[in-house]
């Protein structure tokens, strides 16, 4: 495997922690938006966690692909939504996303292994 991606999630909530006891009123308001802006409306949650790996891919973020490949199988995206919402990225990110759609589709496939075990 690449890497290990429940790990590396596990350990930046463990150190999001830190910035949530040293910044609590930034960390409230981001709280905020983050619910605010998944909640469902025009569209549901599957599809702005699909959005929100997309945007991790093009924009190259390790720790969101970590957060949104979960909270997109948790919201019940399939890995062919995945790879679907994959190829957009790569369209807008170009070569770079490719090597972070990889990513994230290792990731989708970890917590989708992680959550059948616990099933």
């Amino acid at each position: 495997m690449y890497r290990d991606w429940p790990h590396a999630e596990g350990e930046l909530s463990r150190a999001l922690g830190d910035i949530r006891v040293g910044a609590p009123e930034t960390m409230k308001a981001f709280s905020g938006l983050a619910r605010a802006a998944l909640e469902p409306r025009a569209l549901d949650t599957k599809t702005k966690e699909l959005l929100a790996l997309g945007i991790a891919v093009a924009t190259r973020c390790d720790g969101c692909i970590a957060f949104h490949a979960d909270a997109a199988g948790k919201a019940g995206a399939t890995r062919d939504e995945i790879m679907d919402a994959m190829g957009m990225a790569i369209y807008m990110g170009a070569g770079p996303s490719v090597m972070y759609a990889a990513q994230a589709v290792e990731a989708f496939d970890q917590f989708s292994a992680r959550r059948q075990a616990a099933a």
